[in-house]
């Protein structure tokens, strides 16, 4: 790509918008797709190389979206209006993922573990949470169950047993983050996910699995057979 130093400059079919309706959102980079909500740039720095400049300096869309409100505030070329917005679009991609797992039967071990990496990912603090399901194992709700420090958060099988009961669930599919980034089980988690499928065997509700959310990375206690 030559060099310019105003986005009008570009030809049509370098620009974000015009490349996004011409090949779709999917050819874009991240660069291009951020450029698009930043809309403007800044004195002497067209909106991609803002961009650019913004996924360097936080050093993913992750971190950026993670950024608090200072943070976010500090960089020159953006405030709170954009944060604000940046924050709205996160909501919504989350209750889109949302809406498309609670219209489906959960059928697929990757599609439930990408609904809640969208939910749990960038968590500061340890949540834990539950997919309760129908017989059908659509989901009925989603459920932040318990929430913990940087690397703990205490469970409680009994106010699990009550919400699965409340909800009138069938099944259950556990999740929990890790902050550290590391997403192997604890003996804690180990120990905590079998005292939860004997309480859950005594309503006769099934647990199906239990995911461990860590960055990128995701731990599936039924795929290494340990449910």
């Amino acid at each position: 790509m030559e060099s310019f130093t105003r986005l009008s400059d570009f030809p049509d079919n370098e620009k974000p918008r015009e490349k996004l309706l011409d090949k779709g959102a999917r050819s874009l980079s991240d660069a291009e797709l951020l450029a698009i909500f930043l809309r403007t740039g800044i004195k002497g720095c067209h909106v991609i190389d803002l961009a650019r400049k913004l996924l360097l300096s936080f050093g993913s869309l992750q971190q950026l979206f993670q950024a608090s409100e200072h943070e976010f505030c500090q960089t020159k070329g953006l405030g709170k209006a954009k944060y604000v917005q940046l924050q709205a679009c996160l909501e919504l991609s989350k209750r889109y993922l949302a809406e498309q797992s609670q219209s489906h039967q959960l059928t697929s071990s990757q599609a439930t573990k990408q609904y809640l990496a969208a939910e749990l990912k960038g968590e500061q603090r340890e949540v834990f949470a539950a997919l309760f399901l129908d017989n059908q194992h659509q989901v009925i709700s989603f459920e932040r169950l318990f929430l913990g420090t940087i690397n703990a958060a205490a469970v409680y099988p009994r106010v699990v047993v009550e919400q699965a009961l409340r909800c009138h669930a069938q099944a259950v599919i556990f999740s929990h983050n890790h902050p550290s980034g590391i997403a192997q089980p604890s003996l804690a988690d180990k120990d905590i996910t079998d005292k939860l499928i004997r309480a859950l065997a005594l309503v006769e509700i099934n647990v199906l699995d239990h995911i461990i959310i860590a960055g990128n990375q995701c731990y599936s206690f039924a795929e290494n057979g340990q449910i």
